[in-house]
Formats: C-alpha cells, sequence, structure tokens
C-alpha cells in the first residue's frame, strides 16, 4: 500500500550538526556544545513563540538562538561570523542513509513531501544544496499558518495540502515532539531514532513504529 509521508527536514533528512566544522575554526573543542545549544535553544524558541502566538520566521528563532549560545558559553563571535553560521544552514549535509532511503519509498509509489518548521523557499534552497529535492512532490511548511510544530494546526495543514486524510498519512521524524504532534490528530508516525543517545519523552504516546535509519523505512511500510 503507499502512504503520504511527510518527512521533517532538520534533523531526520538533514543534519543540524552539519555545522560543527565550521565552528570548530571559531569555538574549538566546544563546538560539539555550541551546536547543540543553538539547536536546543532554536526548538525552544519556536515552541515559545508557538505557544505565545508570537510568530517570527524559523530564521529569526535559529538567530536568535545563535546569539544565545554565544551569550550562554561566552563566546563572543563577531557579525561576521555569525553571518557565515547563518548561511551554514542553508548548506547542511544530509544524513548518509537518506537518498537510499528515498529512493526506496519512492520507487514503492509513496507520494514523498517535505514538511518543516522552515519556510518553503529555505527547505527548497536546502534540499536541492543536498541533492534531495527531486525526490519530493512538495515542501509543506508551517510558515503558512504561523505558528510551530507540534501545533495541530499544522499536521492539518500538511492533510489539506497534500488532498490527504490522517488514515493514510505519516509522519517520519526524529523529534519525539514532532511524532507527539502528527498522532495527536490521529496520523501515524515513525520515530527516526538516529542518535542511541536520545531519549523518547515519557508521554502516552507512542511512534507507530521506530525505525534507525530511513533505509529501514520501507520494510516496515510493507507490514501495514
Amino acid at each position: 500500500m503507499a502512504f503520504t509521508l511527510a518527512f521533517d527536514v532538520y534533523g531526520t533528512l538533514i543534519n543540524p550538526h552539519g555545522v560543527v566544522t565550521t565552528l570548530e575554526s571559531m569555538v574549538g573543542e566546544r563546538a560539539p556544545l555550541f551546536s547543540q545549544t543553538w539547536r536546543d535553544k532554536q526548538l525552544e524558541y519556536s515552541f515559545r513563540r508557538g505557544l505565545m502566538q508570537r510568530y517570527e520566521n524559523f530564521s529569526v528563532c535559529t538567530a536568535q538562538a545563535l546569539d544565545y549560545a554565544c551569550s550562554h558559553l561566552n563566546e563572543p563571535l563577531t557579525v561576521e561570523q555569525k553571518q557565515i553560521l547563518l548561511a551554514s544552514y542553508g548548506q547542511l549535509p544530509a544524513y548518509d542513509d537518506v537518498i537510499s532511503g528515498l529512493d526506496q519509498l519512492q520507487q514503492a509509489g509513496h507520494r514523498l513531501f517535505a514538511f518543516s518548521n522552515g519556510s518553503a523557499e529555505a527547505v527548497d534552497g536546502l534540499l536541492r544544496h543536498a541533492k534531495i529535492r527531486d525526490y519530493f512532490e512538495g515542501v509543506v511548511s508551517v510558515d503558512t499558518k504561523k505558528t510551530f510544530k507540534p501545533n495541530p494546526v499544522v499536521y492539518q495543514h500538511f492533510l489539506d495540502s497534500t488532498g490527504s486524510n490522517a488514515s493514510n498519512a505519516w509522519l517520519i521524524s526524529s523529534n519525539p515532539f514532532d511524532v507527539f504532534g502528527a498522532i495527536n490528530i490521529d496520523m501515524r508516525a515513525a520515530w527516526i531514532h538516529r542518535n542511541v543517545d536520545t531519549i523518547y519523552d515519557p508521554w502516552d504516546i507512542e511512534p507507530t513504529f521506530t525505525a534507525q535509519r530511513l533505509d529501514a523505512l520501507q520494510e516496515q511500510f510493507e507490514k501495514f
């Protein structure tokens, strides 16, 4: 059976920690910590803005989170260094299992869409840089609804935008909060457990199934 698949982008298809190499030239051995702090605060700012109904484009959350990381870790980067890091967010790499996984799913007849907190323009450029844009029928951004995942509004927006319904649509994401959001409106969801240290939050909402890699998805879908 073929499904409509909503792929989270940052952390699922694209490695947000691809900035570590660039960071190493700026903050040395603290680069991994800096990258994680930046990413955590980026997501936190999107959650806050969604709850407060004070929407700003995800790029604003990214820039403000970078400022926070600099202050929190006492790494006073220059304006030029920050511009380099922000520009690198448009040139992040795909994980090594992504092309093979997407190819399998496309060959199986599924409809593939990118579904992101990022703007459609930013995500489209990112996917093109990673050479995976052609796998996707389209890009669905929360930007249209002026709020962020896991607001139920944005998952319904995905269904409406793709002409699908909760019974035949799946979310594919490495972020537990995203999995919660999809299942909360009765979609099914596959959690991509990329990092063994990532803990799935102990709520009463479980993923439909868990996989470590994208190229393990099609085997699981054949069971449904």
